[in-house]
């Protein structure tokens, strides 16, 4: 028994669920949870089914046989094997919180990726990269070279089959080309000050500022700095007698758990990109366990 998750975009119109669980029944495939979305503003619809083959169908055949179902209403559609872990480069500079945290819950089965390697400009996080058996690539960017260091990254993304890039906090601006190559498969993650407190010390700033309430924005990357599609958000409240030590803390926690549950969303198929914005699809309580955080 196989089991698959079917992706649906398209224009909003009449009959698109019957058509899809009608194909599916008809394959002898049992679906397991289904989310849909009508966004009435934009008149698109989205759909996210999760289903098993019980015949044992491969996916090709499965994705070949569907293109009659989807021509009708112009879907974009894709069928992937739920078994299969996406695989995924990661990105960081100097802050290794988030490697950290993403390296422990994929070390204990929390996180199913197949993790390719991990890119840094710095040699801060060799030996922690090394030691779980993955990849280190050291890739150099300064303002002469930068053409040349995302041609690296970009010719290890071939290369190793990447699906997916996180940026574990990253310290370097992607170019608009790599961007534009990459759409919709590079996530980033940032404090959720931007743009109101940018610079090397954002806590610091906040402290000073009396915030209240701090937090983190994990978003797909774009040509616009910071200004992505955004997939996850989370806030923790701080008082007057905590200090800015605390606040860093604080954020790096909530950073770390933001981050960990866009890539969750992202690689079991559950994010749509929709303009500026994302539609998220919530993990269903049959499919809680396995993507379960911390």
């Amino acid at each position: 028994m196989k089991t698959y998750v079917l992706t649906v975009t398209c224009k909003s119109a009449r009959g698109i669920v019957a058509a899809i669980s009608g194909y599916l029944a008809g394959r002898g495939c049992n679906i397991a949870d289904s989310s849909q979305f009508d966004d009435f503003e934009t008149g698109k619809f989205f759909m996210r089914v999760s289903f098993r083959s019980e015949e044992g169908i491969p996916q090709q055949d499965l994705y070949d046989g569907f293109a009659p179902v989807a021509a009708p209403f112009g879907m974009t559609y894709q069928i992937y094997d739920a078994d299969k872990p996406m695989k995924v480069l990661l990105m960081v500079s100097r802050f290794g919180h988030c490697l950290n945290d993403l390296l422990y819950r994929w070390r204990i089965g929390a996180l199913p990726i197949d993790i390719v390697g991990v890119v840094s400009n710095h040699f801060d996080y060799q030996k922690v990269v090394v030691n779980h058996d993955i990849p280190f690539h050291h890739i150099k960017v300064t303002k002469e070279n930068k053409p040349q260091a995302e041609a690296q990254i970009l010719d290890l993304v071939e290369q190793s089959g990447t699906d997916l890039i996180v940026l574990a906090r990253y310290m370097q601006i992607l170019s608009d080309n790599l961007c534009q190559k990459m759409s919709g498969r590079i996530i980033n993650i940032h404090h959720s000050f931007l743009p109101s407190f940018k610079g090397a010390n954002p806590y610091k700033q906040a402290y000073e500022r009396g915030v209240k309430l701090i937090g983190a924005t994990a978003h797909y990357v774009t040509a616009d700095l910071d200004e992505g599609p955004i997939i996850e958000q989370d806030t923790v409240r701080v008082t007057h007698a905590q200090s800015p030590d605390d606040y860093v803390s604080l954020g790096r926690d909530v950073e770390n758990l933001v981050l960990a549950r866009a890539i969750h969303a992202h690689i079991h198929h559950r994010t749509f990109i929709n303009g500026n914005r994302t539609v998220v699809f919530p993990a269903s309580p049959g499919s809680y366990a396995s993507e379960r955080m911390g």
